[in-house]
């Protein structure tokens, strides 16, 4: 989930979205406007607690996904998904020493087995160059990628202290610093990368594990339009972000959170110009922290390995009325 903010100030209105309930979930911000070109930056909170709840209203055609147009970014084009999702995953400060859940190795595993997946494999029935408003592509359009070797690579950033609660522009900031480590320095170079911000065992930004567990967002900068994801050290908030939710273990919020930010870049990069429903949400949102029945989350393969994971929203499923897959087609 992302909310909006140009230049510091929220443009939003707070909403939630939809399997999440007010039952447990904190407040997220449904995002208005289009994309702000100068000095944006997007962000939307996974905001959410897990909790055991009813099972979602059947699905109708109206809760599908659309496009929303894409977002402009120079050369590259106008930009809606990712056509070849590349994961840089940034270690950022020298509070790294301590990783007591060994997230690090987590994450890598994670990224090193995600691509080419059946799980995420969902995001290819979204594309961009198509009309807004938009439901189903068939074809058309440029569709989002899910190709193996998703992980371009790893930047330990320890030579000094990371801020001990990183404010947003810090965070941005990062991945601006990020993106220069790896040599990507141009809107295309950028126009299907995302950049992990993870931080240590408590160094988290505020509101985490009471506000939300992670988000995305993008910002602006001389190399075109970055996404990027706070990712904060998940195992910190405990059971507010998924230790052993469905009975999948203690660090099962590692892989759930992220690849909930993940898959939601992937399908709208800069939000929100890619693809989201009528109240904001994005595919990740719209099935978090279901714990049974269709869609619920579990462990699931992956190129030889398997990982707890929250299902995606398909608009084909169900006779293209739309519901949570956990593979796809």
């Amino acid at each position: 989930m992302s909310r909006r903010y140009l230049c510091g100030a929220l443009v939003g209105v707070l909403a939630t979205a939809g399997a999440l309930t007010t039952a447990f979930t904190a407040s997220a911000a449904r995002p208005t406007g289009t994309h702000a070109q100068s000095k944006a930056q997007i962000m939307r909170p996974l905001n959410f607690k897990p909790v055991q709840h009813a099972k979602p209203a059947r699905p109708t055609h109206s809760n599908n996904l659309s496009y929303h147009g894409g977002v402009s970014d120079g050369s590259a084009g106008t930009i809606g998904v990712e056509t070849g999702p590349k994961v840089y995953l940034v270690l950022w400060g020298s509070q790294w020493s301590s990783d007591p859940s060994g997230e690090s190795g987590i994450l890598q595993n994670f990224f090193n087995h995600v691509g080419g997946s059946s799980w995420l494999n969902s995001v290819t029935q979204y594309c961009q160059g198509v009309a807004s408003g938009t439901v189903f592509c068939n074809g058309a359009g440029q569709a989002a990628g899910n190709p193996t070797g998703i992980l371009g690579g790893v930047y330990t950033d320890n030579g000094s202290a990371a801020p001990s609660s990183p404010s947003q522009s810090q965070l941005a900031s990062e991945a601006i610093r990020a993106a220069g480590h790896f040599g990507n320095a141009t809107s295309s170079s950028n126009a299907s990368v995302q950049y992990v911000i993870a931080t240590a065992h408590n160094n988290n930004a505020s509101g985490f594990g009471t506000q939300y567990c992670a988000w995305h967002s993008s910002t602006s900068s001389t190399a075109g339009n970055i996404a990027y994801t706070n990712l904060p050290y998940i195992t910190d908030a405990g059971a507010s972000c998924g230790a052993n939710f469905n009975n999948l273990g203690p660090n099962a919020g590692i892989t759930i959170v992220e690849g909930h930010e993940m898959a939601e870049t992937a399908t709208d990069q800069f939000p929100n110009g890619g693809w989201l429903d009528k109240q904001g949400a994005e595919n990740a949102d719209k099935c978090a922290w279901i714990s049974s029945g269709q869609g619920a989350s579990a462990s699931v393969s992956m190129g030889g390995a398997s990982f707890p994971v929250q299902s995606l929203w398909s608009n084909t499923f169900n006779s293209d009325r739309g519901g949570c897959v956990l593979s796809y087609p």
